[in-house]
């Protein structure tokens, strides 16, 4: 990971990006998209993440986020280490997903080939934060963040896409309980 991409201010406000290896198209699935949703409501609840907003893509997440009690690395670690433990045994055990075979291969493969891994990678390596010091910062990410489903053509108005803080942006309740900027 460049050394312009790292956590340097402990209390700062981060917009953070990660994606799945080869940027798969895993999250088309409802199952797995729940399973990160119920990753981040734990780390929100147990390891002090503060979530101000969230999207999940088909491929990548994007989170504006801060915490006061751990470092953020390390909560993004264990989210990820988690949700790719946990989606990769969904993906095992679900007979209907038309693509099992195939994306264990893929995640096999592309875990041989870091000596991190055990046996698969699910998760790109680093997150790229991006600290949000200024109001103007902090209001384009968070635009870029709830209209990236709309750019996709998935919604035709941002607080339509269930798996993103934009319903409570827009006064309406969402899937996480969020901090409102």
């Amino acid at each position: 990971m460049s050394s312009n991409y790292k956590f340097r201010n402990p209390e700062g406000l981060y917009f953070v990006t990660f994606s799945v290896v080869r940027w798969i198209d895993v999250f088309t699935r409802t199952a797995y998209k729940d399973i990160l949703v119920d990753s981040l409501k734990y780390c929100i609840k147990n390891k002090g993440l503060e979530l101000y907003a969230w999207v999940i893509m088909s491929n990548h997440v994007h989170l504006i986020i801060r915490s006061d009690d751990k470092p953020l690395q390390d909560i993004l670690r264990d989210i990820k280490r988690h949700t790719s433990k946990t989606i990769i045994k969904a993906i095992e055990q679900n007979l209907q997903e038309s693509r099992r075979e195939w994306l264990l291969w893929f995640f096999e493969r592309e875990g041989k080939g870091n000596p991190n891994n055990e046996k698969y990678q699910f998760w790109r390596q680093g997150n790229h934060p991006i600290e949000l010091f200024t109001n103007e910062v902090m209001d384009q990410k968070l635009d870029y963040l709830h209209n990236n489903p709309v750019k996709a053509g998935w919604v035709d108005k941002a607080e339509y896409y269930l798996y993103s803080s934009a319903r409570d942006y827009a006064g309406e309740k969402g899937l996480i309980d969020v901090i409102l900027i």
